[in-house]
């Protein structure tokens, strides 16, 4: 799986938020290999856009087409400064990467310099999800130079805020502690969905 996550600062959310969902309806159709995307703002007007494809080339495909350009310039138009783009080839996937279904998603952005620790510790599903139940699933994205942005599905807001007060067992907490040291978090209250 490859991931392209896109921030920009956007406070015409209605206008991006419409702009997106008529991408899905004319132009995801002809978008080889594009598996889905997770999308919100942030209280202080960030766009986030965490897109999934099959692959790179994939993803490269798709932003070759001409009608892709065109809609990207109305999409670049409606944010009030530059867009940041990270592409990772690297993905890790808990559970199901996600949920359609999720009422809440909290991205995280850090980096680590042992980026395997931190891909084990995703990939005990066992032992998160029996600490985080509300938790749905989650998508891991890597570049690099081990910064990364990971995108956690919740249930439910009020649910993730109860399971952020659990006590993790020692080990855990050892481990969140290396991999959030210098993280940043980003919520997205009302976050949208497509998927192919």
């Amino acid at each position: 799986m490859f991931i392209q996550v896109i921030c920009a600062p956007c406070t015409r959310q209605d206008d991006a938020h419409a702009l997106i969902d008529e991408w899905r309806r004319d132009l995801a159709p002809g978008a080889t290999g594009w598996l889905g995307g997770t999308y919100g703002f942030t209280d202080d007007d960030q766009l986030m856009a965490v897109v999934r494809f099959a692959s790179r080339e994939d993803a490269r495909a798709s932003s070759d087409r001409p009608e892709q350009g065109a809609w990207a310039a109305r999409f670049t138009a409606l944010m009030d400064g530059s867009l940041e783009y990270h592409d990772c080839d690297d993905v890790t996937m808990m559970l199901d990467g996600g949920s359609d279904d999720a009422g809440f998603v909290q991205v995280i952005r850090g980096r680590v310099d042992d980026p395997s620790r931190l891909k084990a510790m995703m990939t005990d599903t066992e032992t998160m999800h029996e600490m985080r139940p509300e938790i749905i699933g989650a998508t891991l994205a890597l570049e690099a130079d081990g910064s990364f942005i990971e995108t956690v599905a919740f249930a439910s807001e009020e649910a993730a805020r109860a399971g952020e007060k659990v006590e993790p067992p020692a080990e855990v907490q050892q481990e969140l502690a290396y991999a959030l040291k210098d993280a940043t978090f980003h919520d997205l209250h009302h976050p949208w969905f497509h998927s192919a």
